[in-house]
C-alpha cells in the first residue's frame, strides 16, 4: 500500500495486513476498505451464532472476526449454550423455513425460546452492534435496549418457505434495526429495511491456501483415499439438502462408462443431529469405489480433495449460498452443482462450471469432464476468475462496513 502521511497510523500499520490482498483483488478494493474502517474504529461489533465449528457462518466469522479487529474494529464472536432437543428444534425449524412441509407445537416454541432467553447474558452491553445470525438465537431480540443496534443475517434460502414456521421467526425479526440476506430472492416482507450480502471465502485460510500435489497424495495416501484412478468427491455436511444419496447414485451410473473413486466428505456440525444418522446411512454405502469420511474439519483433507479432485460436486436441492462451491471454483476446479439457490449465481452454466437438476444430469457432466481434461481445465481456470472478482472474503468485509457506515 501507498506510503501515508502524519495522523493515519491507523491505517499504516494496523491495515497493513490488506496488501496481503492487492495481488488478488488490487489497490484500490484495499485502499476502499481502508477509508471505509477509518471512521469506524474502536466501534463494538458483537456477532452470535449457535456454533462454532461446522457450517459456512462459522467459517466466515472464522475469519471475518480477526480482520474487523485488524481494522480496529472491537469485533466479538459468541455461540449459544443449549441442550440436544434445542437442536432437534432448530433443524427443524430450519428445514421448514427452507420449505419443508411441517409445524412446531406451541410447546417446541415455548421451549426454544426459553432456552434462546436462558442465553441472555451472551449479548454484550458494551457492542454498538449485536449481528444475530440464523434462526437458532434469533430470540435474543427480546432482551434488547435501545443503546445498541441489533441486525440479523439470514443465511437460509427462503424464496419457497414454510409460513407456518417463517410467522413467528418473523414477529422475532420484525424488532430488528436492520436485516441480512445473502440474495435479493430470499427477502421476505419486514418491517426492518434489508440489506442484500453474499457470503464468501478467505483465500488465506489453511483450507484456502495452494496445496502442492505431493502434498495432497500424502494426505489421501493417509486417508486411504486411491489415486491410481481419478477422483470425484462432494463436500459438506451431511444433510438431506444437500442430496448425499443423489450423488452417490449419480456416481453409480457414470461409472458405468468411467472409472473414478467417489468421496464424499462431510462433518458433525454441533447444532445439527441429523448429521450422525445421515452419515451412518451412507456407511452402509461403501465399497471399492465408494469413500464416505466424516473427517471435514481436517483442512487439510478438504483442501487436497478441492485443489486435485477431478471433479468437484455439489448436488444440493436447497442450498443458501455454497460456500464449499466457491472454495473448489477458487482452486480451479470443474464443478457441478445442484440449479438451486445462491449456486445460480456463482456457477454460469457451461462458462465456469455446470449446474444440474438430476441425478441423471449429474452423472453425464461427471463422465464428460473425466473425458474431456480441456474442457476441466478450461472451466476451473473461468471459475477461479469469477471468485476472485466477486466472492472473496474483501467483497464481504466491503459491504459489511458499507452498511455499518
Amino acid at each position: 500500500m501507498p506510503e501515508r502521511g502524519e495522523g493515519t497510523g491507523l491505517r499504516s500499520h494496523q491495515m497493513a495486513w490488506l496488501a496481503d490482498f492487492v495481488p488478488l483483488v488490487g489497490n484500490e478494493t484495499v485502499e476502499r476498505i481502508a477509508a471505509l474502517a477509518e471512521p469506524l474504529g474502536g466501534l463494538q461489533v458483537q456477532h452470535i451464532n449457535s456454533t462454532k465449528h461446522g457450517g459456512g457462518v462459522a467459517e466466515i466469522l472464522r475469519s471475518l472476526i480477526p480482520m474487523l479487529g485488524g481494522l480496529g474494529i472491537r469485533a466479538d464472536w459468541h455461540t449459544l449454550s443449549a441442550p440436544l432437543p434445542f437442536y432437534e428444534i432448530t433443524k427443524h425449524i430450519h428445514n421448514t423455513l427452507q420449505g419443508e412441509a411441517g409445524n412446531l407445537s406451541d410447546d417446541d416454541w415455548r421451549f426454544y425460546e426459553k432456552v434462546v432467553l436462558d442465553n441472555d447474558h451472551l449479548v454484550d452491553r458494551r457492542a454498538d452492534v449485536v449481528v444475530v445470525h440464523d434462526p437458532q438465537p434469533v430470540a435474543l431480540i427480546r432482551g434488547r435496549d435501545e443503546a445498541r443496534r441489533w441486525l440479523w443475517r439470514c443465511h437460509i434460502d427462503l424464496s419457497n418457505t414454510n409460513n407456518n414456521v417463517w410467522n413467528p421467526i418473523a414477529a422475532y425479526v420484525k424488532d430488528y434495526d436492520h436485516v441480512i440476506f445473502s440474495l435479493s430472492e430470499y427477502a421476505q416482507p419486514l418491517d426492518p429495511p434489508a440489506a442484500f450480502i453474499t457470503p464468501a471465502i478467505d483465500p488465506f485460510t489453511l483450507k484456502n491456501r495452494p496445496m502442492p500435489e505431493d502434498q495432497a497424495r500424502a494426505c489421501f495416501e493417509r486417508y486411504g483415499i486411491p489415486s491410481s484412478r481419478p477422483i470425484v468427491t462432494q463436500i459438506s455436511r451431511f444433510d438431506p439438502w444437500k442430496d448425499p444419496k443423489g450423488v452417490l447414485e449419480a456416481a453409480r451410473i457414470a461409472q458405468r462408462e468411467v472409472d473414478f473413486t467417489i468421496v464424499l466428505l462431510g462433518n458433525m456440525a454441533s447444532d445439527d443431529p441429523e448429521g450422525a444418522r445421515i452419515f451412518a446411512d451412507l456407511v452402509k454405502e461403501r465399497d471399492e469405489r465408494t469413500m464416505v469420511l466424516d473427517k471435514g474439519d481436517d483442512a487439510d483433507l478438504v483442501n487436497a480433495l478441492q485443489s486435485w479432485a477431478d471433479v468437484v460436486i455439489q448436488k444440493s436441492t436447497r442450498e443458501g449460498f455454497g460456500l464449499t462451491v466457491t472454495e473448489a471454483m477458487w482452486k480451479a476446479r470443474p464443478v457441478v452443482a445442484g440449479r438451486v439457490g445462491g449456486i445460480v449465481h456463482q456457477i454460469t452454466d457451461g462458462e465456469d462450471g455446470f449446474l444440474v437438476e438430476s441425478v441423471e444430469e449429474t452423472a453425464a457432466r461427471i463422465v464428460e469432464l473425466l473425458k474431456d481434461q480441456a474442457l476441466a481445465k478450461r472451466l476451473g481456470q473461468e471459475a477461479r476468475e469469477t471468485v476472485r472478482r466477486k466472492f472473496l472474503i474483501t467483497t464481504l468485509l466491503e459491504r459489511e462496513l458499507e452498511l455499518m457506515r
